[in-house]
């Protein structure tokens, strides 16, 4: 029996190399799932069609999110053209980024490298201008941070994205995904196919298959007109619609749609849609550097007062408290 893709890679000579730069903090998941692809590709094709080398802004090891380290195989030295590299993100991205590994990173994008994000190391792509008029993902924790502060990429809600030489993903299984599309480029559907089926990966998803599970599934109620005025709360958090008009745009009345909230969530419309601001509010103090009062207003808050009163009442203490407790626990 052939094996999946051989006579088709026979084509290619020379292995291609993966060079996987971890940053601090960096998603175990994500970094094991694109290198397992790449080993099932090898081993299926019964020859070395790929091989990979670890880098990282020392010489030494680096932690992952789980508390594991990992051993470097590389600093950050220059690469070999062909190399692909594939920079590994995770927890409080922002503060991880160094000087040091942004300046590699547009010396190497200077060259021709290709170059891709895995979970949140799409921050480090864009930090360093390598994003700028292309589409791009994110983990979607981080999607609201990143829209704010990179408002010149086109940032997506997909899976993964390819654009020319550069790949993003949204971080978990989603390395699965690209690296199944970088395999099947290479050397064919089949082999990519027979790599899914080996990792028990059943549905492989595309860049138009998007990250979050959809409303239904998210809050355990399956009910198309609350799904329809949850879409539409997400969808217009800095200037928020009233219950009114929410009812209005599903077709029922204000009342109904009372009652509809209070049966399947056991809450008002209006405090559901304050702790989607509130949620979102949360994730700009933590991942960016706005203010408090650009915070605010990016969540539909029209004074900093009412804001914090409301998020005191929430998160039982102040935005400015849950910064400065935030930047401590980075500190140490």
């Amino acid at each position: 029996m052939d094996h999946p893709a051989k006579a088709h890679s026979e084509m290619h000579a020379a292995p291609r190399r993966f060079v996987f730069v971890l940053v601090e903090n960096f998603t175990l998941l994500s970094f094991a799932a694109a290198i397992e692809c790449l080993r099932i590709a090898n081993r299926l094709s019964e020859r070395q069609l790929y091989e990979w080398i670890v880098a990282g802004d020392t010489e030494d090891t680096i932690k992952c999110s789980a508390g594991a380290r990992f051993k470097v195989d590389i600093s950050l030295d220059e690469l070999n053209r062909d190399d692909t590299v594939l920079v590994c993100g995770g927890t409080d991205i922002q503060q991880v980024t160094t000087k040091r590994l942004l300046s590699w990173v547009r010396r190497e994008a200077r060259r021709g490298i290709k170059i891709g994000g895995l979970c949140t190391a799409s921050y480090v792509l864009a930090k360093a201008g390598l994003l700028d008029g292309k589409r791009a993902t994110i983990h979607w924790e981080n999607h609201d941070s990143f829209a704010e502060e990179f408002d010149e990429v086109d940032l997506t809600k997909s899976v993964f994205t390819v654009d020319g030489n550069r790949m993003t993903t949204a971080g978990g299984t989603s390395s699965i995904d690209l690296m199944l599309k970088l395999i099947a480029d290479d050397h064919g559907e089949k082999l990519a196919n027979a790599v899914a089926d080996q990792l028990i990966y059943s549905s492989i998803r595309t860049d138009q298959d998007t990250q979050r599970l959809s409303v239904p599934t998210r809050i355990g109620v399956r009910h198309p007109k609350l799904s329809l005025v949850i879409q539409m709360m997400e969808a217009n958090i800095e200037e928020p619609i009233s219950p009114s008009i929410l009812a209005k745009e599903a077709g029922m009345s204000t009342r109904q749609l009372e009652r509809l909230f209070r049966r399947y969530l056991s809450r008002s419309p209006k405090r559901y849609y304050m702790e989607l601001r509130l949620q979102k509010a949360r994730n700009l103090l933590m991942q960016t550097d706005m203010t408090v009062i650009n915070v605010a207003l990016a969540c539909g808050f029209s004074s900093p007062s009412h804001f914090s009163k409301c998020y005191r009442a929430h998160y039982d203490t102040t935005p400015y408290r849950e910064r400065g407790a935030h930047a401590s626990r980075l500190s140490v």
